[in-house]
């Protein structure tokens, strides 16, 4: 693997603002921006609408960027029923056209992904996104928060060893372990 790279996606799933960053990530762990937006659709639109729009700017950045992979946030439980309904929504659609595409996917909890990039898995926004500008040496942070949580995303699952070859789920890391077992509890 010495002197390849891997073109990660990554996205944040949302219906108001869905974060999509795509990052080139070497073996030895150097990464340089590729792309970084923020795909957008109207809250008062209907729900198939705002769907439509997310997939059509997920294409976009899958047909112009190529990526080898696409990584996006695992959906978490919140207090906020219509939150997760639809960031579940807007992660169902990537996931959708990632395979459409013929490209792996993974996900990752948010606590992966800000202990990747920080070292510290309950690390705040601000943190992340001072630590994606360090790693891919931007002049500035990114922004709005869910561009820089994109790239946080696609940093991570390169760092995790997942390039194209590596398989979508492997062996759980602990804190999937962790969210597995909370999720089975939740069931109960």
């Amino acid at each position: 693997m010495a002197g390849r790279r891997v073109r990660v996606l990554g996205i944040d799933p949302g219906l108001t603002r869905c974060g999509v960053g795509v990052v080139d990530v070497a073996a030895d762990r150097s990464a340089t921006l590729v792309h970084v937006g923020v795909v957008r659709s109207p809250a008062d639109a209907r729900i198939e609408q705002r769907l439509a729009a997310i997939a059509a700017g997920i294409r976009v950045v899958l047909e112009a960027h190529r990526p080898d992979v696409l990584a996006v946030e695992r959906v978490f439980a919140q207090n906020n029923r219509n939150t997760v309904m639809g960031t579940a929504q807007a992660s169902g659609i990537a996931l959708l056209l990632a395979a459409e595409h013929g490209i792996p996917a993974a996900t990752h909890t948010p606590t992966e992904v800000k202990a990747a990039i920080t070292g510290y898995g309950n690390a705040d926004k601000r943190q992340v996104q001072t630590m994606v500008a360090r790693v891919l040496r931007l002049d500035a942070l990114p922004t709005p928060a869910d561009a820089a949580d994109a790239l946080a995303l696609a940093l991570c699952h390169a760092w995790r060893g997942g390039g194209p070859q590596a398989p979508a789920q492997g062996p759980l890391t602990p804190a999937q372990r962790a969210w597995a077992d909370a999720e089975r509890l939740a069931r109960r």
